[in-house]
């Protein structure tokens, strides 16, 4: 069986096509930039994207499955011409804010995809992870100029999931049965607070990393500096200010499907040390 990883130099992508090699299945690499991605040995690169379909023909004759990245905008066409090829299998990821109705919330885009997907009559999974411990990358500047986290919402809480967990999933449910319809909310296995974060971080690199807290207005200014649009930003600082009144819970599920434990927000901070100046 030969699988198509789309979006194989992005975050996700790269790291499924890793899953995929390790379990020894045949992968077909779609992405603009091999030279970037560093792809492993053995594998079949093909130069596209899907933001251009005009790429996709050739990078979907004779697979048997799909790992689908999130692209709401040309997401319907790529439902077309994966149909003309025979493909019955994908995988798409998605996110945990689907369903959520805030203009700025990402779950639109996601829940395009997932409704496109599935009317196309694939054969169809769908991946919806919460907060990536990626995102906390944000941070790293600060601490090495600074020493310090700051953001706002300290007690807000989390269940950050390790990039390296979804592309794990990802690839278990490719090559194994029994999980034809399924959608499964992803999570890290701990709820976290941004402090806690911050203090997990100071851990790593062996020393106090004290959290700064900003107002919410101080928080969405520099978003905004930084070219967050104003509609994204207070999305997300809604989302934190709504859990501090309802706390996140793990779902499990990552340890359910990989029968090991997920990666805790302590464990890659230590892997990611060195973006914070360790």
């Amino acid at each position: 069986m030969t699988i198509l990883v789309t979006g194989a130099t992005g975050n996700v992508g790269r790291l499924v096509v890793d899953e995929l090699v390790e379990r020894g299945v045949a992968v077909r690499a779609l992405t603009v930039d091999p030279e970037r991605a560093a792809l492993p040995e053995g594998i079949e690169v093909v130069v596209g994207s899907l933001a251009r379909p005009s790429t996709l023909p050739v990078a979907l004759k004779g697979v048997e499955a799909v790992y689908l990245a999130p692209m709401a905008r040309t997401v319907t066409r790529f439902c077309e011409l994966a149909a003309e090829a025979g493909i019955r299998r994908v995988v798409a990821l998605s996110g945990s804010s689907v369903g959520q109705e805030h203009e700025g919330s990402s779950g639109h885009g996601f829940e395009a995809v997932e409704k496109a997907v599935a009317a196309a009559g694939f054969d169809w999974t769908f991946l919806r992870p919460g907060m990536f411990m990626n995102n906390t990358l944000g941070w790293a500047g600060s601490v090495r100029e600074a020493g310090v986290v700051r953001t706002a919402f300290g007690d807000a809480t989390q269940t950050p999931i390790d990039l390296r967990d979804i592309a794990a999933v990802a690839a278990q449910v490719l090559v194994t049965p029994g999980h034809s319809g399924a959608t499964y909310v992803l999570s890290g296995p701990q709820s976290v607070t941004q402090r806690e974060m911050a203090a997990a971080i100071g851990a790593a690199l062996g020393r106090e990393v004290p959290f700064v807290e900003l107002t919410r207005a101080e928080q969405h200014a520099e978003w905004v500096a930084q070219g967050f649009p104003d509609r994204v930003a207070d999305w997300l600082l809604d989302g934190f200010a709504g859990s501090l009144e309802h706390r996140e819970a793990p779902t499990g599920v990552v340890e359910q499907l990989l029968g090991r434990p997920g990666i805790t927000y302590a464990e890659w901070a230590v892997a990611n040390a060195a973006a914070f100046g360790g």
